[in-house]
């Protein structure tokens, strides 16, 4: 089988690239590596969610964060109380540090979905591991509903090709109210709240 960002790979041998990001007025500097996804860049996709999601506050789940580049950002624009998630153990450990050298306080769990999180967030933000699988990834969007404070945001960035259609028909079966608020080439800024 393939390695994917999404199976824990302790066989892959580490080659760490580190990149700049520009976002609100701040530079970040983030490390990647193999076995994770998004390798020494910025995918075109989370960086269309960072600059075209409307201002947050309070509490972040990044659920599947990769090397932590989403809360990361956020967090470090808004000042909110972080927490991050991911199944990959090499994904925990860049992202916590991604986290000390951008200067962003988290708590950073491995955690396959919702299994390890406890707790109830203002927002939760996720790019979806489309290959994991439906079955992988509408059982976070449901563990994203039970985790969302009332009122609560979940966001979500996924591409046409990859199944938005049937992720907006998912997200509104969970939630009863999926909007997409952004749109470009074919792929779709998507958010929820729970009522």
């Amino acid at each position: 089988m393939n390695s994917h960002y999404f199976i824990p790979d302790a066989t892959l041998q580490s080659r760490p690239q580190t990149f700049s990001y520009e976002f609100n007025g701040r530079t970040f500097k983030f490390t990647t590596d193999v076995g994770v996804f998004s390798v020494g860049k910025m995918d075109g996709q989370t960086d269309l969610l960072l600059r075209n999601m409307p201002p947050v506050e309070g509490s972040l789940l990044d659920m599947g964060c990769g090397y932590g580049c989403i809360g990361i950002a956020l967090a470090g624009a808004h000042g909110l109380t972080l927490t991050q998630a991911d199944v990959n153990p090499r994904a925990v450990e860049l992202t916590k540090k991604n986290c000390a050298e951008n200067g962003v306080a988290s708590t950073v769990v491995l955690s396959d979905g919702f299994e390890n999180i406890s707790g109830s967030f203002h927002n939760i933000v996720i790019n979806p591991p489309i290959h994991a699988g439906k079955q992988t990834v509408y059982r976070i969007y449901e563990g994203a509903f039970e985790h969302l404070c009332p009122n609560g945001n979940l966001f979500v960035v996924v591409h046409k090709k990859h199944g938005a259609e049937s992720t907006v028909c998912k997200l509104d079966e969970i939630f009863k109210n999926c909007e997409t608020f952004y749109k470009k080439k074919g792929c779709f800024l998507l958010r929820c709240k729970k009522l």
